[in-house]
Formats: structure tokens, sequence, C-alpha cells
């Protein structure tokens, strides 16, 4: 994570470019500080027993927001994790729930621990006592502070955090929904490992649908056949190229992990290069790929589409210049520095900030805390009338036309939508509305040069609105 040319910090990056909406809006000062401070910040340090041996560990938890509850945002576990990183992150989750009409407030937590080095147990061992020191002192519940999987966590993770609320207050019947991201079986919701990478891909779909937006940045027509750079295999990387490629006709053309980088330009199948990485621990040996062991330059490789989806800080203004694409979109967060930002708004990159691209996260996991404190499936209740009406229709079709509807049309017509539709369907929507407003908050503004700006521009006027409805001043 470069800081060449003394470019601030990932915290104040983030305000810098806060200020940036701001000073083309007309907001209280006092209001716009209140937005920007961080509620609260717990940092913890707590023992755990290792292999013998007593290990001490420290990890945080900000609260940027509370104008809405609960506070929401992943935990990450990370070896280079700071305080600094922590809030800027919960600051991002406030401005992204507010562009995707997520009624939460904006939070996020981290340990300082590299998971590698641990086993399953420890791993365990070390969540679960993490986790007491979070509930205990107010940071994380079902109404007040809800934890997600982040980089390093997973529903293992989750379950843990879950279990041990539950074994802390068994008299509440909501605390399956003190944290998201949960194994599906154990209160979690169908979609919400794709989620992230999902919404990026609905998130490109929608720029693509309107013309003028795409004759913007100098191509034509649909995402069919368009090229694209992907940094980052992990999570949210690997569902965004696998939907992009298979489903859209994208063509990835670079992937960039830590360790160096596969280059094809006819296109890499990346369900075949998951399965190398599982069976081989690494894309080294990746036999349909020229492997370059300088991944990082690769980023600067031409291309219609980049997605840097990996950590913070990856496109700086050491080389921002270099980069060589039409449009960036952020599936991780913060991986453009503020200096990089600006370099690239003059060169007239579009970019799709964090702030929305990667909201797909946060989205399907309001949609399980919503299926968590209702304490029922979506779709149970109306699966199956769905269906009778499907085929009531499909009956209707044939009466009227003489013909018999084939077997493929009667299924499709007659299908009812189980919980998975309905949460794509959700997170689509959500995806598409957000998008048509920002641009249309561009378009209002002649101030407004970039969609980051009008992101957060559109993100901070409704958290003013919610500050001033309720009488916080």
């Amino acid at each position: 994570m470069s800081k060449a040319f003394n470019e601030p910090s990932f915290r104040d990056g983030v305000n810098l470019m806060v200020d940036r909406a701001i000073s083309v809006m007309d907001l209280d000062d006092g209001v716009a500080k209140a937005i920007k401070a961080c509620n609260a910040v717990l940092q913890v340090q707590f023992p755990v027993k290792i292999r013998g041996k007593i290990e001490v560990f420290t990890g945080w938890r900000a609260t940027h927001s509370t104008h809405r509850l609960p506070s929401k945002g992943g935990i990450r576990y990370a070896p280079y994790t700071n305080q600094n990183e922590v809030e800027a992150l919960a600051a991002l989750m406030t401005y992204k729930c507010a562009i995707v009409d997520v009624p939460f407030g904006g939070s996020k937590g981290a340990l300082l621990i590299d998971p590698s080095q641990y086993s399953r147990d420890e791993l365990e061992k070390i969540t679960r006592r993490f986790t007491v020191e979070l509930v205990r002192k107010g940071f994380l519940s079902p109404s007040t502070n809800v934890p997600a999987p982040d980089i390093g966590t997973g529903a293992r993770e989750m379950a843990w955090m879950a279990d041990t609320y539950k074994n802390l207050y068994p008299e509440d019947i909501n605390y399956v929904a003190c944290v998201t991201g949960k194994p599906v079986h154990h209160g979690g919701i169908m979609g919400r490992v794709e989620a992230t990478g999902r919404g990026v891909q609905y998130a490109i779909r929608e720029f693509f649908r309107h013309k003028s937006d795409v004759k913007s940045i100098g191509l034509k027509g649909s995402l069919e056949g368009k090229t694209c750079v992907i940094q980052g295999l992990g999570n949210v990387g690997y569902h965004a190229a696998k939907f992009l490629s298979e489903e859209d006709g994208v063509k990835i053309i670079a992937v960039i992990e830590h360790n160096g980088a596969l280059i094809n330009n006819e296109g890499i199948d990346i369900e075949q290069l998951a399965q190398h990485i599982h069976e081989h621990d690494g894309i080294q040996t990746f036999p349909c790929a020229k492997f370059v062991e300088e991944g990082q330059a690769v980023l600067e490789k031409k291309c219609d589409i980049l997605i840097p989806a990996a950590l913070e800080n990856q496109i700086t203004m050491e080389n921002a210049e270099r980069i060589n694409t039409k449009l960036i979109v952020e599936a991780a967060n913060g991986p453009i520095s503020f200096g990089a930002d600006e370099i690239l708004n003059q060169k007239g990159v579009v970019i799709i900030p964090d702030a929305y691209a990667n909201a797909g996260g946060v989205t399907v996991s309001y949609f399980e805390w919503i299926r968590n404190i209702s304490h029922i499936r979506f779709g149970r209740m109306q699966r199956r009338h769905d269906e009778m009406r499907g085929m009531q229709m499909t009956k209707v079709l044939e009466e009227a036309t003489g013909h018999s509807l084939s077997d493929q049309i009667r299924h499709t017509i007659g299908r009812g939508a189980d919980e998975l539709d309905l949460v794509r369907s959700g997170l689509d929507d959500t995806m598409r509305l957000a998008y048509q407003e920002i641009r249309s908050t561009m378009k209002s503004n002649k101030l407004i040069t970039n969609l980051r700006t009008a992101t957060y521009v559109t993100a901070i006027r409704k958290i003013a609105r919610s500050y001033n409805e309720v009488g916080v001043f």
C-alpha cells in the first residue's frame, strides 16, 4: 500500500473526498462537521492461550454514525490493519448505506492477526474471545452494531460470533441478527456470499444501460466483448469476474494477485482459474495464461474496464498517469488514493466509486438482517401461490391460442420465486436506482464533474436530512 508523493492517509483521503462534495453543496458547517466525525472507536487488547503460550491480540471497532441503527460494517482479520484504516472504512460504510437506502449507520472492525498462522480451532478461540470484548463494551448486538465478513473472515467466523452472543444473551430471541454473512443453515441468506461481486456486476450493467455515459468513455454497445483487467481474485473479485464473463460476455484479459499476474488477451476462464488456485495454492502454474511476476504493473495494461478488487491505495499518484483504461470500477474499498483520483479525473477516466460499486454486500446483509428480525424465510408465504397463478396463466394461454405450450415455457411461467431469486431481484433494483440517483445528482449541479463527488453529495444530502428531521441539532 504505497504512500508515494506524501499522499494523505486512507482516513484523510476519505475526508478530502467528502470535503470536495461538501464544497459544491449548500450545507451548514456544523452539520458537515457532525457528518464527518467518527462517533466512537473501541480498541481492545485481550490475551488468548495459544499452543501453551499467552498471546495478546489487538482489535478495533469504529462506529462512524448512529443516525440510523444498527450501525453496520464488516470485521477484517489482517496483519497490516490499524485504527486509521478502521475509521476510514467505517466512514465509507455510512455513506455507502445512505447511497443504497439501507437504513443503517456505518461501522467497521478489525483484528490485527494473520489468520494463515493459526489453526481452525485457534481461530475459533480467538474469535469468540474477541466477540466477548465487543459485546461487553456495547459494540456488537442485533439492535446497535452488526458486523459482517470482510478480508480474512467469512461465514465461519460470523457463526462463531453469533453463537458467542447467544451464550451471553440466551433470552434475546433476535440473537441470530447480531451478525450477517452467516452460513445459510445458521440464519444466513441465499446470495450473501456472492453479493458484493454480484453488485459490482449490476453496477456496471446499469452504467452500460445509459448510452450517453458509455459514449463519454469512448465506447459503444453492450458489455459483450469488452476487455477487463481485475485485481484480486478473492470473494469479491472472483464473483464479479465470473458473472461478468459468463453472463455478460466480458473478456477477462488479466488477473492480478498478490504474487504476480496472469495475462491472456483471448480471455481467461475464471472458473478454471479458481479451480487451479484451489488445487495448486497459487496462479504461477496456470497453463492457460502467461504468468508475470510484477503483478502491480499489470494495473497499467490497456483495457476497457479496470476492476481493483483487492486492497486500498493500489492506484496512487505514483502510477495513476500510466493507468490505461476508460472505466475503473472500485470493487475494493479505497483502491484509488485521493491524489490519484484527481489525476484520473483530469485524464477523463470515469470512476464508479467504491461507496456505490461495492454496496451489494451491505444491501444483502440488510436483507439477511430483516430476515432474522422477522423470523421468516423470504418467499415462504407466496412462492406456491405464485406458482399456482402461473399455471393458471398457462392454461388461459393454451385455451386462447388452441396450442399447447412447451414444458420449458410452462416451467418458466409457472415457477415461483425462491429466496435467491428475490435477493438478486432486490439487489439489482437497489443498484439500478442508486446509480440513477447518483446520475441525476451529477446532472443537476454543474459543479459536480465526476461520479464520486455525485455519490458523496447524494449520500451527505440524505444523512443531513436525517439529522435535521430528528432534531439532532
